[in-house]
């Protein structure tokens, strides 16, 4: 946030209206002009990381909606009986009998499909859908969807580094927003204060720091959870090594429940999918099932774990363990066990905004949007007073205007190319994300910032197009249709947002003619 927004009144007048007292306690200069320091320094350091994380997080939130996107043709199903989804097991396990695990991933209401990922002895990995029968129709390929998933969760980088480097990001991010509301005093009761008809970095000084305190509360729990997620393995190397001397397999064994002995002989015949589920329901009436992860099927030591969801929980669901013959070992506890385990099982529906429904996935994503907008802002404000101070940067104002466009544009056009071509979909995006950020050579901040806007608006609306031109006739699924339609609306926002621009700069240029003008006298 931006140190401009103190106080509009002098101090006196303030204490004037309280009895000479201060309002709030007051607060060390020396202690606010370091926080100062280090929320700048926070955010600029971690500037375009932070951008990409919260803007690839925004995006995020609809990963099942883009799932079901990519695959429009379904089959579209709330609902499937414990012998379909074991039918289902079977067909893939016959198509490669060496498999190590299946996921059985059964359908729910954000993802109404019947699917069951393996791998082959090559380490390829293939995913199926089936139909209500169990019957599989179709290769589930999601280029897209897997694409921005994995840009925010660990860069497309190796998992440990990624998760690692996107965890850091989030403690910066929550660094940088206990920093900035300790460096203003004043930044909750100034709430909804702004000063119009000033100058424009005043401006936009003002609304970079009222959003940040309206979605604070976001902020905060985002940026929290998203540490975590992402720290997960250094947090049980730490929990490791202050309780079982630096053995992580003892430490990962607190969240995975009962184990069942590993035994590679052949058994008798391969683990009852649907005893298994029938068994789970039967314990936990009031819960429903999500995915049964399958190890080691068709050997002596094979086992399925069963996800089970409560209604109305804030919770990924409860694992419960079953053991080769369908009998139930137990569960992990994440519902039934401690504090701690409940936390821990609220952290991803509550970083990605995965509980209750459509209005919360708005909610989380318009969020998301602001504090990418908060970020980018940010810098935008520093560059600024430098330059209102006669030391501008001109070279990295660019820069940082063309990383900022260039997201909109990359992730518009690695949506077009998974449609359109076997090009990777991260390939594409890097290389647009290059060629967008090398604007800064030769356009002007206003020609970064126009073009790349009328681009991606461009390119969102080529996506749909694209899209219904080859699965016409074939849209099973009415969640596509939305997505289309949010493409074009973004295509629309993106374009309207251009015309708005022109006229804000248009606006300005005429004040400051007529300023001109009166000071000179004509």
């Amino acid at each position: 946030m931006d140190r401009s927004t103190a106080a509009a009144k002098p101090a006196k007048a303030r204490e004037a209206k309280t009895g000479g007292k201060p309002i709030w306690p007051k607060i060390p200069a020396d202690f606010v002009r370091a926080m100062l320091a280090g929320h700048s320094a926070l955010g600029l350091a971690f500037a375009a990381l932070i951008y990409l994380v919260c803007f690839s997080g925004s995006i995020a939130v609809f990963t099942y909606e883009f799932n079901r996107w990519e695959q429009p043709a379904g089959p579209v199903l709330h609902e499937v009986s414990s012998q379909a989804a074991d039918a289902a097991f079977r067909a893939v396990l016959a198509k490669n009998p060496k498999a190590h695990d299946l996921f059985i991933r059964l359908p729910e209401p954000a993802a109404p499909r019947l699917s069951v990922h393996s791998d082959d002895a090559k380490g390829a990995e293939y995913t199926y859908v089936a139909d209500a029968t169990g019957k599989l129709v179709a290769e589930q390929k999601l280029p897209w969807s897997a694409f921005q998933a994995e840009l925010h969760t660990v860069l497309h980088l190796p998992r440990a580094w990624g998760g690692f480097i996107v965890g850091l990001t989030g403690v910066a991010l929550l660094s940088s927003l206990v920093s900035g509301v300790l460096s203003h005093p004043r930044v909750f009761k100034d709430a909804f204060a702004f000063r119009w008809g000033g100058s424009k970095r005043l401006q936009e000084a003002d609304l970079h720091n009222r959003i940040s305190v309206w979605g604070l509360p976001f902020h905060l729990i985002v940026s929290l959870t998203g540490a975590f997620l992402g720290l997960t393995v250094i947090i049980v190397g730490v929990l490791a090594l202050a309780t079982f001397k630096g053995d992580t397999n003892k430490a990962y064994a607190l969240f995975r429940g009962p184990t069942v002995a590993d035994d590679p002989r052949p058994a008798a015949r391969v683990i009852d999918i649907a005893g298994a589920l029938d068994a789970v329901k039967a314990r936990y009436p009031n819960a429903r099932p999500t995915y049964v992860y399958v190890e080691h099927p068709g050997e002596t030591g094979q086992h399925a774990s069963v996800n089970m969801v409560t209604q109305g929980h804030l919770s990924r669901g409860e694992t419960v363990v079953v053991n080769g013959d369908g009998k139930i070992q137990g569960e992990v506890g994440y519902e039934s066990g401690s504090i701690g385990m409940k936390v821990l099982a609220s952290m991803t529906p509550l970083h990605f905004g995965w509980f209750g429904g459509w209005p919360v996935k708005v909610a989380y994503f318009l969020l998301g949007l602001g504090l990418t907008a908060v970020t980018s802002s940010g810098v935008a404000i520093w560059l600024a007073r430098r330059r209102d101070k006669g030391r501008p940067a001109p070279r990295w104002e660019r820069v940082w205007i063309a990383f900022v466009w260039s997201q909109p544009v990359a992730y518009a056009a690695s949506a077009l190319a998974a449609l359109a071509s076997p090009a990777p979909p991260v390939a594409v995006w890097a290389l647009t994300t290059l060629a967008a950020s090398a604007t800064a050579r030769t356009w002007t901040p206003q020609a970064i910032s126009t073009r790349l806007r009328l681009l991606s608006g461009l390119l969102f609306a080529a996506v749909p197009l694209t899209h219904l031109g080859l699965h016409a006739g074939r849209l099973a699924d009415p969640v596509a249709w939305v997505v289309n339609l949010g493409f074009l609306a973004a295509a629309a926002l993106l374009t309207l947002s251009v015309h708005l621009y022109h006229r804000a700069r248009q606006r300005d240029r005429e004040t400051s003619r007529r300023t001109m003008g009166g000071i000179t006298g004509h």
